[in-house]
C-alpha cells in the first residue's frame, strides 16, 4: 500500500498558528512515503512568511513535494512579480516549481500553474505539460499535484486557469489517475467524477492552515493506494476548534468504466 499525505493553501503569515503543531503531528503520524502540497504556502509571498513556510516542512519526517500557488509571487512588489517571480519560493522552500517524486506504486509529477501576469486565474503552459507527459510511468500510479483545479463545480466564482479543459482531457487520455489541487479553498472530490472525465478522480483540497473565517473549517487528506484501489481520509478541524475531528473515510475503485465508489454511502463527505 501507498500513503500520500495531501496539504494545500497553508497561507503562512495569514494561518492558524494554534493549529500548526496539530497538523504537524497529525500529518507525522500518518506514516506516509510522500506528503504533497499543493500551492499557497504563503499569503503573501514575502521573505518572513516563506522562512515560516520552510520551517513548516523541514518539521516533517516524510519527503515532501510542493508546488507553488498564485500567492506564493510577491503582490505588490512589480518589478519582481514579473521579472523575478520565483526567487523567495526557490530560496526557502526549493529550487523546481515542477518537482517529481515516486514512492510505492505512486509516481507524483508538479506542475508550476501559476501565471504571474494575472494574480489569481492560473495557466497549463504547453511546454510544461509536455515536460510532464513525457514523465509518465506506464508502470506507476500517475498523480499530477498543481495548485489551479483543472474543473470547477458549478458556483465557483473563480476562473479556471487558462487551458485546463485540454489538459483534463490530455492527462485522462495519457492514463494519469489523479489530480491534486487547492486554490479554491473548498473540497471537491466524487461530485466531479459525473462531469465528463470519471476516469480521472481530481481531489481539490480545502485549506490546511488559512484563518480566514468564511473558509468555516481546516483540513487535509490522506490517501492510501492499494492496486486499483483508494481509500481517502479527511482529517477537518472547524474554525472554532483547536485540532482535526477523527478522520471521514471514503473507498473508490478503478474499474474499466472510471472510478467508482466502493460503497455510495462512503461518499456522503466526498
Amino acid at each position: 500500500m501507498t500513503r500520500i499525505v495531501h496539504l494545500s493553501d497553508l497561507h503562512f503569515g495569514f494561518h492558524r498558528d494554534e493549529l500548526v503543531a496539530p497538523l504537524l503531528d497529525r500529518v507525522n503520524r500518518a506514516d506516509a512515503g510522500l506528503v504533497v502540497v499543493t500551492g499557497d504556502l504563503t499569503h503573501r509571498g514575502r521573505p518572513g512568511q516563506f522562512q515560516q513556510a520552510a520551517e513548516f516542512l523541514d518539521r516533517i519526517r516524510p519527503p515532501v513535494l510542493a508546488v507553488p500557488g498564485n500567492h506564493d509571487v510577491p503582490l505588490y512588489n512589480m518589478p519582481i512579480r514579473f521579472l523575478l517571480p520565483w526567487g523567495g519560493y526557490r530560496q526557502a522552500i526549493g529550487p523546481e516549481l515542477a518537482p517529481v517524486a515516486a514512492t510505492g506504486s505512486a509516481r507524483v509529477l508538479g506542475l508550476n500553474s501559476v501565471d504571474q501576469f494575472s494574480w489569481q486565474r492560473g495557466v497549463v503552459r504547453p511546454d510544461q505539460l509536455a515536460r510532464l507527459l513525457g514523465g509518465l510511468d506506464p508502470l506507476a500510479t500517475n498523480i499530477v499535484a498543481l495548485h489551479h483545479p483543472l474543473q470547477q463545480l458549478p458556483g465557483v466564482d473563480k476562473q479556471l486557469a487558462r487551458r485546463a479543459p485540454e489538459t483534463l482531457q490530455c492527462l485522462e487520455q495519457r492514463g494519469v489517475s489523479i489530480v491534486l489541487s487547492g486554490h479554491l479553498h473548498v473540497w471537491a472530490a466524487a461530485a466531479l467524477l459525473n462531469r465528463g472525465h470519471p476516469h480521472l478522480l481530481q481531489i481539490q483540497a480545502g485549506t490546511s492552515l488559512c484563518a480566514r473565517l468564511g473558509d468555516l473549517q481546516n483540513e487535509f487528506a490522506v490517501l492510501d493506494i492499494d492496486g486499483e484501489n483508494l481509500t481517502i481520509e479527511r482529517h477537518i478541524a472547524p474554525m472554532d476548534t483547536q485540532d482535526f475531528r477523527p478522520p471521514a473515510r471514503s473507498r473508490l475503485r478503478l474499474c474499466a468504466d472510471g472510478w467508482r465508489p466502493a460503497d455510495p454511502d462512503d461518499l456522503v463527505a466526498f
